[in-house]
């Protein structure tokens, strides 16, 4: 049967015994004798020593030949004092990379649950660090929410190094800095600052540290853990803090002077500061000719402004306005809502309410049967809540083509369908004077944030045209490579 688990309130500043025993004893009370814990004891130069490694996170072929091997060559040399055997093994062996030594138990238990091998020798206070993680993980595969017709298939992964070296190889310059740090109290997780040092703001780099530094939480998974820190008074709704999937556009977000947070666990990584406009812009339209790429902004521009506002205006529109319809329309109109027990508004609200139902049960349930649910009930759902009466066939074309529109901009997706709502209701009660009051207030709202001292809305409010050749409209690479935009040069831009 398994030992107990025990855990003891052992400071993690606890230095390294000189006392082989006492040393595994506490690691066995830090760990609370966790099976996962490796103790390999074995017999070196007359000394004895033990090599601590965590299963899972730990190559086994990679320690054996790394370091059982070089432990097996120094058994050659005879009796050796502790001491000296252990400065021969850490100092005279190219064993890794990363070869460190022990602070105290607290770093050692860090070091060991991060996939170190650690040696530990008796009789000597020295303990050593090796780094031989070899835990699996998920290969590079495409990205999965921003998909390119030219552009890399590389996405990140889960692991934080290897993100580090996707950075890396599309920012071959010295100035591209790393800074790693630790949060969480119980999940220590790495989290990685990105940066180019002669782009960056060194205020924005100060203020983002101590933002981050702020985090006081026992456990950090996922980047949307530590977002709301890095966000202003705004960012309970409006996304100052963007985030980014692909390797190439967070290289690119970096050439511009922002600050890149990677986090360990996840594939998606946040940039800072978050601007409006770039909700509209994707890596392709780099790679495409300029009049394309400006077609297709102005496309998903569209697609945006359709998925927020045509709901809130057909009911506005159709409930206080008819004359504003065709006759042909409003004919067909008043034919198809004869039968309909609720008013538009209700109408509009209920078929919303369905289609993100269907939405939400199609992306929870497995892939094979999600898209049995999206189809097939949306056809089903639609067909009978038309034929039983219950809403309009033209509600449910409205609906059907707000949210087609609302996948044209998945970055704005969640904004999207609680700003639709709004507007349906003010559009209801209110008419279209109450569509363009709720429309009005957003608007003001979003032009008065300001993301560590860049306006949201910049570049279109308040306007820089030098900015404007990447904006909206976008000028060919001749005319980009005449000098570069960082947000320092942005019109309405404190020192950021």
């Amino acid at each position: 049967m398994p030992s107990e688990n025990v855990h003891t309130n052992l400071p993690s500043d606890t230095p390294i015994d000189t006392d082989l025993d006492k040393n595994l004893q506490n690691i066995k009370l830090m760990t609370g004798n966790s099976s996962d814990v490796v103790i390999k004891p074995a017999l070196v130069c007359g000394n004895r020593i033990a090599v601590v490694t965590t299963e899972g996170m730990t190559g086994v072929s990679t320690l054996a030949a790394l370091v059982y091997e070089k432990l097996n060559d120094l058994d050659g040399r005879g009796s050796l004092p502790p001491s000296e055997l252990v400065e021969n093994f850490f100092d005279s062996y190219l064993i890794a990379a990363q070869q460190l030594d022990v602070k105290d138990l607290g770093d050692l238990c860090w070091k060991l649950e991060s996939g170190f091998a650690i040696l530990l020798t008796d009789g000597s206070s020295r303990a050593i660090a090796i780094g031989v993680q070899g835990f699996q993980f998920r290969s590079v595969g495409e990205p999965s929410t921003e998909n390119d017709v030219r552009g890399s298939r590389e996405g990140f992964v889960e692991v934080i190094r290897f993100n580090m070296g996707l950075v890396r190889r599309r920012i071959k310059s010295p100035t591209l800095v790393f800074e790693m740090s630790q949060i969480g109290e119980r999940s220590k997780t790495d989290v990685c600052l990105c940066y180019l040092s002669d782009k960056v703001s060194p205020k924005l780099l100060n203020n983002i540290k101590k933002r981050l530094q702020s985090v006081k939480l026992n456990t950090v998974l996922e980047g949307g853990y530590i977002q709301p820190y890095l966000e202003g008074k705004g960012g309970w709704f409006f996304s100052e803090c963007g985030t980014c999937e692909r390797p190439d556009s967070f290289a690119a977000k970096l050439y511009e002077g922002r600050v890149g947070i990677l986090v360990d666990g996840t594939p998606f990584a946040l940039v800072v500061p978050y601007l409006f406009i770039e909700s509209f812009q994707t890596m392709d339209d780099y790679t495409q000719k300029p009049y394309y790429a400006t077609f297709i902004r102005f496309v998903r521009l569209a697609a945006y402004l359709i998925t927020v506002f045509l709901p809130g205006a057909y009911v506005a529109i159709a409930s206080f306005s008819p004359e504003m319809l065709p006759s042909a329309l409003i004919l067909n109109l008043a034919a198809a809502e004869q039968t309909a027990p609720f008013s538009l508004m209700v109408e509009c609200l209920l078929i919303h309410f369905m289609y993100e139902i269907l939405r939400e049960a199609g992306l929870r349930l497995p892939r094979p049967i999600g898209h049995a649910i999206g189809v097939v009930g949306g056809l089903v759902i639609g067909d009978i809540t038309v034929n039983a009466g219950l809403v309009g066939a033209p509600m449910v074309l409205v609906v059907a083509l707000s949210g087609l529109c609302s996948f044209v901009v998945p970055a704005m997706y969640e904004k999207t369908v609680v700003l639709r709502f709004l507007y349906i209701i003010a559009g209801g009660i209110f008419g279209l004077f109450g569509l363009f009051l709720a429309a009005a207030a957003v608007i003001v709202k979003m032009c008065s944030l300001n993301t560590y001292g860049v306006p949201y809305m910049s570049p279109l409010s308040p306007f820089t045209p030098r900015a404007s050749r990447d904006m909206l409209i976008r000028t060919g690479w001749k005319q980009l490579a005449k000098g570069d935009v960082s947000l320092e040069s942005l019109n309405g831009s404190e020192e950021v």
